[in-house]
């Protein structure tokens, strides 16, 4: 079988099991669709992961930070063999294997207010927020939600989380009892700069917890993280984005 060929019968393949759930139209919307993850760490790399397998046909990943020993235990592209590798740069190698027609742009760039204009979100589809720093949310939030045709969605904390099923979705202001949304909304309310419009997040029902024999950590924003719940909140986001572009 020559190369062509084989390229052709498993891009037909690898997508055969999603047609068969959303739909032929379904899957060509997606194919057609421009995404961009903002964020890669432990929720933004699995969100992205489940993209590209449901088919989303131009994907962009950012993340300024590089694989770490610590990120192991929760971050899809994190292993002994990418250790000191751009998060984006290895998650780039394994977003193409899984499809190598993705239309797949990384930028190793810190999403903020001054940086705002060199990632063109207003091109894109769907926006999904899984960025850590207060400051960096709230400027991508403002910055989104005064674009005509992308939508947002956010993710809120994980970290502190065990209960994968406590895991859901509501609109920003009704979030209860997340810790990072009440500090959004505290700046928000601060600065007198409201988001455009509303916008979905996924939240945690659980209360964040930290067991008493705990160790000190001495990174900035370090709080204990678990995989069975940051996945979760990654795939609902994903499946967010997935309904949103399949519904239109």
């Amino acid at each position: 079988m020559d190369k062509k060929k084989a390229e052709k019968e498993f891009a037909a393949a690898a997508f055969a099991r999603t047609e068969q759930a959303l739909g032929v139209r379904a899957v060509k919307s997606l194919a057609d669709s421009r995404v961009a993850v903002i964020g890669v760490g432990g929720v933004g790399g699995w969100c992205a992961e489940a993209l590209v397998r449901t088919g989303v046909g131009t994907l962009l990943i950012a993340d300024p930070d590089r694989v770490a020993p610590s990120n192991v235990n929760r971050q899809i592209m994190a292993g002994s063999k990418t250790v000191g590798e751009l998060k984006v740069v290895a998650l780039e190698k394994r977003l193409q294997e899984i499809n190598p027609d993705l239309k797949l742009e990384i930028m190793s760039e810190r999403y903020s207010c001054g940086t705002a204009d060199s990632f063109s979100l207003q091109t894109y589809d769907c926006v999904v927020d899984a960025i850590d720093s207060l400051e960096d949310k709230a400027d991508l939030i403002l910055h989104v939600t005064k674009l005509e045709r992308t939508h947002l969605f956010s993710s809120m904390g994980a970290a502190l989380r065990r209960d994968p099923f406590a895991v859901t979705k509501g609109e920003f202001w009704d979030v209860k009892g997340d810790a990072l949304a009440r500090s959004l909304r505290s700046r928000f309310r601060k600065t007198g700069e409201f988001p455009a419009r509303k916008f979905q997040c996924v939240y945690s029902r659980e209360s964040p917890f930290k067991p008493e024999d705990a160790p000190p950590v001495g990174e900035k924003r370090a709080y204990g993280s678990l995989v069975q719940v940051s996945a979760v909140f990654g795939f609902a986001l994903a499946a967010m984005v997935i309904d949103c572009i399949v519904d239109r």
